[in-house]
């Protein structure tokens, strides 16, 4: 990422960034030099787009094929019951617009698959994995593995949440595919059925913002190597350490993923 100059306009809209001293003028540089990647725009995608809008990333690429449902409404905020019936991220678009029109936004209606996953992936500096379905999961792990990107991960249902940060680039951290194998018989479970309580996808979809803001300013200590599990119902945070694992096919020594 190359350095971003600041203008007075720009000073003045990060100004309570600035003056975090963990952030400074400098990391604001960094966060409007940016490319970020949000993969789906729904319940998690959502929050998470908006406060890495409203935080100054200069592009973020949004990719959802789904269109805005009344259900969504419930939980999914960057929606508007004026704009059911159209792609969520040209809706997530127009929303970021309203309130960040600096924001560099790309809207992608479609359905990645693993050869666009890898085009997209090359291209950002940080991807956010906001979808609900376990083989996308994997597919974007894949390719953010191959290309030496670093992964935010978040899932939410019923009262349930989970938020992890999977970094490849060190060489020793694990991969999504090492805590959640492929060919292990993980069920999807859609909250169209199982029903998710709306205030848990912003808190999980802003921690993943989070993430992602500090993996780009290179400040903190991120979740690389740790998985945080809430409990809604009891509002209690579980921190459980996440290793390795020596055998797994997508990001073990002498594995060689791609993105085919």
């Amino acid at each position: 990422m190359s350095a971003v100059d600041l203008g007075d306009a720009q000073l003045l809209r990060y100004s309570r960034h600035i003056l975090l001293d963990e952030i400074g003028i400098e990391g604001q540089q960094k966060l409007c030099a940016a490319r970020v990647l949000v993969i789906g725009a729904g319940g998690l995608g959502s929050p998470a787009a908006l406060y890495l809008a409203t935080a100054g990333v200069g592009r973020l690429t949004i990719v959802d094929h789904d269109t805005v449902d009344v259900t969504n409404l419930q939980r999914q905020i960057a929606h508007t019951l004026a704009r059911v019936g159209r792609n969520k991220a040209e809706s997530a678009r127009e929303a970021i617009a309203a309130i960040n029109p600096e924001v560099t936004v790309v809207a992608l209606a479609e359905r990645a698959d693993p050869a666009r996953l890898a085009q997209l992936v090359a291209e950002a500096d940080v991807v956010l994995d906001c979808t609900d379905n376990f083989a996308t999961r994997h597919a974007v792990n894949r390719a953010c593995v191959a290309q030496r990107v670093p992964l935010v991960s978040g899932a939410v249902i019923r009262f349930d949440g989970q938020v992890s940060v999977f970094d490849p680039r060190g060489g020793t951290l694990p991969c999504y595919s090492c805590l959640f194998p492929e060919d292990q018989p993980f069920e999807d479970v859609a909250c169209a059925t199982m029903g998710v309580f709306a205030p848990l996808v912003g808190i999980v979809g802003a921690m993943q913002a989070a993430e992602a803001l500090k993996l780009v300013m290179g400040i903190g200590e991120s979740l690389a190597g740790r998985l945080l599990l809430l409990d809604g119902l009891r509002m209690e945070w579980t921190s459980i350490g996440v290793g390795r694992n020596d055998g797994c096919p997508v990001c073990a020594l002498g594995s060689v993923p791609t993105g085919d």
